[in-house]
């Protein structure tokens, strides 16, 4: 395909449910999603969710992890090939941002900031024939960042619009704002995680239901909000961290959760589902909220997006904010971040930088990952 950079973008977010897999024309500067395949990791899921805390022999279990996970990986992109009929010297490269097992941002204290992933990288590019880009993160963190969140450098590329003041609003496992002031430069452009985006819902729910997740927020719009638990969560300090700030579920799980409860009478399961969207929805507004100037706009993407009891409170919360999903901006809310990963592949590539320093707090803006040739 003569004249024409097709890559290929490989997510696994914080539910680790599945690995999406885009296929992305690149070939102008707004990238066009051909097509998607979605594989199912959810057998992975507790050994993931595992390797979050510490535990024992944990360095055996993070490598064959790191193995299975880039077996997976590579068989989700070769699924796509075939699925398009096309092969690998189609392909320029493959992003791929592997499953984050632990991130450990800047404190304050003596301890080194990381961010771990796994999911072998040269057994993708092994395995696919296609030259891999992946490691994104630790480059920023080098540089005195989070390494977290990088999407907003991406959303700043494709979504910014000149003269309207926006906001993109990713509801994965957690949530992270980005607000693009639309004057297009990077010194301006903003985000940070919110905190828990469909995390806690997805834990409490199957936990107690033995459900994956809440479909449209069902449950959730059945209980009541326990206004003890909502305010003692919204304490949480880091809610109240200036930016640049990054999280996960290192901090935001169940056994937090289960603490909080702790502490309140017994109340009943449904009614605290209901708090977790309530947190979710108050978190993400308050945070849009204390910037000026306020979005005008606001697109949601993310699984979130089709959380319907959660995206109707934030309709109400954020009211008379125009709020879409990035559907009309030319994504699919539920494939952004792997477009994003395929764009950051692109980037490496040529030798452009990939993180934005204003939000990640690194020292510098820099070319992103380690490239792993086919």
């Amino acid at each position: 395909m003569p004249g024409v950079k097709l890559y290929i973008g490989l997510m696994s977010g914080t539910s680790a449910d599945s690995i999406d897999a885009a296929l992305v024309d690149m070939t102008s500067d707004c990238p066009q999603l051909i097509a998607t395949h979605s594989a199912d990791i959810r057998t992975l899921k507790p050994e993931i969710h595992a390797l979050a805390s510490r535990g024992e022999n944990e360095i055996h279990r993070m490598g064959q992890l790191d193995r299975e996970l880039g077996l997976h990986f590579a068989q989700a992109a070769n699924e796509l090939i075939t699925q398009q009929k096309l092969s690998a010297a189609d392909i320029t490269a493959i992003g791929s941002h592997g499953q984050t097992i632990r991130h450990f941002p800047p404190n304050n204290s003596d301890e080194h900031a990381y961010s771990l992933q796994v999911g072998d990288p040269n057994t993708i590019a092994q395995l696919t024939g296609i030259t891999t880009v992946a490691d994104f993160r630790r480059r920023d963190i080098a540089l005195g960042g989070h390494g977290a969140p990088l999407v907003p450098a991406f959303h700043q590329a494709i979504f910014e619009k000149p003269g309207f003041s926006r906001a993109i609003v990713n509801i994965g496992g957690m949530a992270n704002i980005t607000l693009l002031p639309g004057d297009s430069s990077p010194s301006s452009l903003l985000g940070y995680d919110t905190g828990p985006g469909n995390a806690l819902m997805d834990s409490w729910i199957n936990q107690n239901l033995g459900q994956p997740y809440d479909k449209n927020g069902h449950w959730a719009a059945q209980g009541q909000v326990i206004d003890a638990l909502l305010q003692q969560m919204l304490g949480t300090p880091y809610l109240s961290q200036f930016a640049p700030k990054s999280t996960g579920p290192e901090l935001f799980n169940l056994s937090w959760l289960i603490g909080h409860l702790n502490q309140i009478p017994e109340v009943s399961a449904v009614d605290v589902q209901a708090t977790l969207l309530e947190f979710t929805a108050h978190t993400i507004s308050e945070a849009l909220r204390s910037h000026t100037p306020l979005a005008t706009e606001v697109f949601f993407c993310g699984g979130g997006t089709y959380n319907t009891a959660l995206i109707q409170r934030l309709e109400t919360l954020l009211h008379p904010t125009l709020i879409a999903s990035t559907e009309p901006l030319g994504i699919a809310p539920e494939w952004v971040e792997a477009v994003a990963f395929a764009w950051l592949a692109k980037q490496t590539l040529e030798g452009k930088p990939g993180n934005a320093p204003t939000v990640t707090g690194a020292s510098k803006a820099s070319i992103l990952g380690a490239i792993y040739p086919a």
